[in-house]
């Protein structure tokens, strides 16, 4: 049975078992491209409007010696597209026996039944299906970029909505006019007028400070496709069985309550990248935050979002097979919620030399660690230090999929003087492994705590 050996020189010092996914990858296409008839494939993803998106790369010939290395390579690289950019079709091209074995596993009762459920038709409202065909038939790559933002001529609104409030702001011309917070608790709330009226409540006080309204802009946590969430953790308490009729339609009615004036509600992650790329004057621009989960947007080189999904938490970066870290949601091993948010600490404090409670809850676990690290504990540095070691090997993973140059880090895991080792250590291990990717990291300055999140939502 043929296997793929990494050596990994740079271990994050507390979990000295992890496999960088980028290695991995790496060490698979040494050895395919070292083996008689290997195999040319592309593996293509299209989601709505007809964008595609699409990886080239090698396979080991489709024996049964190399049969399960093949599809696990795959595989891997098909849930990092699908979380990352999004698809409900899947095309592998030029190794149909690797898209059988797919298919398999993308099933109703396959291993990932989540992925399945969540991208067919939660997601994209269809079946989510793997085919298959010759490498030249391949679909081309087919982008969907979106010029949104950095527009502040005129009057408009932005609004962010979060767990605990939502805020709104009125903004003419570039000058905020009016911005204010309001208190609310959408969690678990089962019926959708409280998440309407007081959306519309705010959206209102806003538009009484402007002469006009040429645009609405808004943000918030989950996934949204045209204007409508698909996964969102605001409407958690809606009953499943309302989710369609009752939680989608949501902003489409409100902006009823606005004719004629464009309205866009985009993930919180992608407004966030957006607002560091037009605070630091920088394109090819990732935002991660490092909270409860981790959270991502993207910029594209020339400035535009795009209509992915860039959903990371879900996407794998270490591929170890023994005793991974496993996602309770997605049920998935290995995937960036358990290396690079609050949950990385959790996992990290028994082996760094902490003995806290079993019922201590992860944001106050995190306190402890901060805590400990403001007294020069070095067991809560070893924890960022190994953090560190994740994201360094996470960007240099994602650096395969996106055009990256640009990194904006927040979130609580990354504030203070363990913050400051993480993106140390990141820096580090990115200059000395992989130099040629040039990451630069930005971290939340001034102007860009002055922005706010809503005040650049209304520049969609």
């Amino acid at each position: 049975m043929a296997e793929v050996k990494v050596d990994c020189l740079y271990k994050p010092e507390l979990d000295p078992e992890f496999v960088p996914a980028v290695l991995w990858n790496r060490e698979y296409r040494k050895l395919a491209a070292s083996v008689a008839d290997s195999l040319k494939i592309a593996i293509t993803l299209e989601r709505s409007n007809g964008a595609v998106s699409r990886f080239d790369t090698v396979l080991l010939p489709e024996t049964e010696e190399y049969a399960a290395l093949n599809l696990r390579y795959v595989e891997r690289i098909v849930k990092f597209m699908l979380w990352s950019f999004g698809g409900w079709h899947v095309t592998i091209a030029g190794a149909p026996k690797v898209a059988e074995g797919l298919a398999r596993l993308y099933s109703a009762d396959g291993e990932r039944a989540f992925d399945y459920q969540v991208m067919g038709e939660r997601i994209y409202d269809r079946p989510f299906t793997v085919d298959s065909c010759a490498y030249e038939a391949a679909a081309p790559e087919k982008k969907v970029a979106m010029k949104l933002g950095g527009h502040f001529e005129g009057c408009r609104i932005g609004f962010d909505l979060g767990g605990s409030d939502r805020k709104c702001a009125a903004v003419k011309d570039g000058e905020t006019l009016h911005s204010e917070e309001v208190v609310w608790d959408p969690y678990f709330q089962s019926d959708i007028n409280y998440h309407y009226e007081g959306i519309l409540d705010s959206l209102k006080r806003a538009a009484a400070k402007l002469p006009r309204v040429d645009a609405i802009g808004g943000s918030a946590a989950g996934v949204y496709v045209e204007n409508q969430p698909r996964i969102a953790s605001l409407f958690r308490g809606i009953p499943e069985g309302d989710f369609a009729t009752k939680v989608r339609p949501i902003f489409l009615e409100i902006a009823k309550e606005f004719p004629g004036v464009p309205f866009v509600v985009l993930n919180d992650g992608e407004v966030t990248a957006l607002a560091g790329a037009i605070s630091f004057k920088c394109n090819s621009l990732i935002g991660l935050a490092m909270g409860t989960s981790e959270a991502v947007g993207y910029v594209t080189p020339e400035g535009n979002l795009t209509d992915y999904l860039n959903e990371l938490a879900f996407a794998p970066i270490d591929y170890r097979t023994v005793n991974p870290p496993c996602d309770e949601w997605s049920g998935d091993a290995g995937v960036g919620a358990m290396y690079l948010s609050q949950q990385a600490v959790g996992r990290l404090v028994k082996t760094a030399g902490f003995d806290f409670p079993a019922d201590t809850k992860l944001p106050e676990i995190l306190k402890l660690v901060q805590k400990a690290m403001a007294e020069n504990d070095s067991r809560a540095a070893a924890i960022y230090r190994t953090i560190g070691r994740y994201l360094g090997y996470a960007l240099a993973h994602y650096a395969d999929f996106y055009d990256l140059k640009n990194l904006l880090l927040l979130g609580r895991v990354s504030s203070g003087e363990g913050g400051s080792i993480i993106i140390e250590e990141a820096q580090k291990l990115l200059k000395e492994a992989f130099p040629e990717l040039g990451i630069q990291f930005h971290l939340p300055d001034e102007t860009f705590k002055r922005h706010g999140q809503a005040v650049i939502a209304a520049t969609l």
